[in-house]
């Protein structure tokens, strides 16, 4: 397959995923508005273990299946990767079905540690029906996500983009849908609603392993002619394949961990500090449904795109490495750190700045927005670890050093849990998001001093151009703080959401273009990215040399 046609399967794979994210942030306007902070907390609390399960009962396999059946096919080996995906197949089945089982049937016990007794609102009872109810995604999910695999170790991004584009259509439109009939149209609780509402990612599952099926049809009769037509196969054992597969896939299973099992010791712990503290219920429910929920999908888009671009450059980085070419590893994973820097830190401290503004916009006027917005505004920087985790991690993958991942994301979950319970009683909600912040960071420190130590990378560049894109972003930031400042005679944030648009507009919009410009001019933006680009170009009027 040429290059540019592995080039465009990444940019359509990314651009699904980017879209799938923003409709996962979106829908939670309509979401908050109906079901408001106490179904945003029962949603979240039955779905933080959910997708805990989903990364442990597929444990990295669908990436790693890519990965392995990549591999046979540039060997000329098709029967072999069409074995280990029927093995994978059944595998995944095996343990979607396990997993299901245990979280529908410890469902209440779950429930149990989450609330305390004598809380008020939410109840055990509430907890164990939701937590049943998205459990059944876990019978489709992890065999439809090996088939995602499947084909992309063939090079085709199609499936798996269109697949997860559908499946976040139907799981959305099937989700609101239920809610507005339960809330508006029959005057149902909350609970209900919301038990629906975890139901969707099981109707969505099904509605995107019908979009796989079809696509299996369609190209079975080319793939059986590949199969058909090789000449050696390394008739490899079921156990020697199962071996190389989960070394594999060891270190997939990392990154797609960290941020739910961040979530789930907030879970934890959260409730029952914050109730033993004599905390008032809603400002409870308020503070953990805005750091779970409803902030974490607002905090979570620059993420995305930042890390799908970065991600990117990291088969190549492999490749380099494998051939011993370590001016372009390094090229290469400078050019990852850099991408992410560049694009995330300015949007999280644009977000930082903003936070109460940005909260009104969205989810409108409520009696916590105070609070809501100082929440986003402490939790927007985390953004930045995640996605240095996360690209990291990947490059410890391709310098073959993805074991010491595992010891960063540890090292990160056990300053999340010591940190979390004093930190909420020394300074209250936004304890919570202070502990995930500093264990993230330290993950990230973590992770580069191993990438520097065990290849000899030199920092010198990635300090020099993050300190230029600090200077900048502190520039960006003042006029984005006097720009918010100038309009605060004219609109208050309290006035309505149609004010705090307008405030974004006009802030983001100078904040932003004088970002854009600084790094234009300095050429930043073309050095990290690896050329100029066209339509910058043309709003700044430089002509091509």
């Amino acid at each position: 397959m040429s290059k540019s046609s592995i080039l465009r399967g990444t940019m359509l794979l990314t651009g699904a995923t980017f879209l799938s994210k923003l409709l996962g942030m979106i829908y939670t306007i309509p979401f908050e508005s109906m079901v408001g902070a106490e179904g945003g907390t029962l949603y979240t609390l039955a779905y933080v273990p959910y997708t805990i399960f989903i990364s442990l009962s597929t444990i990295g396999i669908p990436l790693a299946v890519s990965k392995f059946v990549s591999k046979y096919n540039s060997l000329g080996d098709y029967q072999t990767s069409r074995r280990m995906y029927k093995l994978g197949l059944q595998f995944m089945a095996i343990t979607g079905l396990i997993s299901f089982l245990v979280l529908f049937f410890g469902a209440e016990l779950l429930a149990g540690i989450y609330i305390p007794d004598n809380a008020e609102g939410i109840t055990v009872e509430d907890v164990t029906m939701v937590i049943k109810m998205v459990s059944f995604a876990l019978l489709i999910i992890p065999a439809m996500s090996i088939t995602r695999g499947f084909f992309q170790g063939h090079q085709s991004m199609g499936p798996t983009a269109i697949s997860q584009l559908v499946e976040q259509i139907v799981r959305i439109f099937f989700l609101l849908g239920s809610v507005f009939i339960i809330i508006e149209l029959m005057n149902g609780s909350i609970t209900t609603a919301v038990g629906f509402a975890t139901f969707a990612a099981f109707i969505g599952a099904i509605a995107s392993a019908l979009v796989l099926y079809w696509y299996w049809k369609k190209r079975k009769p080319y793939l059986d002619r590949e199969m058909n037509q090789q000449v050696t196969t390394y008739d490899i054992p079921s156990n020697a394949l199962f071996k190389e597969l989960f070394r594999y896939a060891g270190p997939f299973v990392v990154v797609g961990l960290a941020i739910p099992l961040y979530q789930q010791i907030d879970a934890l712990t959260f409730e029952r500090t914050m109730f033993a503290l004599d905390y008032a219920k809603d400002l409870r429910v308020n503070a953990f449904s805005t750091i779970t929920l409803y902030g974490h999908k607002l905090v979570m888009i620059p993420i995305t795109l930042a890390t799908g671009l970065s991600l990117a450059t990291l088969p190549v980085l492999t490749k380099s490495f494998v051939d011993k070419n370590m001016e372009q590893v390094f090229k290469h994973i400078n050019q990852s750190l850099q991408i992410i820097i560049l694009l995330i830190l300015p949007a999280v401290v644009g977000m930082s700045l903003l936070g109460t503004e940005i909260w009104g916009a969205f989810y409108g006027i409520n009696d916590y927005i105070d609070l809501n917005g100082s929440l986003l505004s402490w939790y927007a920087p985390v953004a930045l670890f995640f996605g240095l985790f996360a690209v990291t991690s990947s490059i410890l993958q391709g310098i073959n050093q993805q074991n010491f991942a595992v010891i960063s994301l540890l090292s990160g979950l056990l300053l999340k849990g010591l940190l979390t319970i004093p930190l909420l009683q020394l300074t209250g909600p936004k304890g919570a998001v202070i502990a995930t912040m500093i264990a993230s960071f330290t993950t990230v420190l973590l992770n580069v001093w191993r990438i520097k130590v065990s290849i000899q990378f030199p920092t010198r560049q990635l300090v020099k151009r993050t300190t230029l894109i600090v200077i900048l972003t502190f520039i960006m930031g003042l006029v984005v703080s006097i720009s918010k400042w100038s309009l605060h005679f004219l609109i208050d944030y309290q006035d309505g959401r149609l004010e705090n648009i307008i405030v974004l507009i006009i802030t983001i919009t100078a904040g932003a273009g004088v970002f854009l410009w600084l790094s234009y001019q300095s050429t930043l933006l073309e050095r990290i990215l690896g050329g100029r680009i066209r339509i910058i170009d043309k709003i700044f009027r430089r002509k091509h040399s």
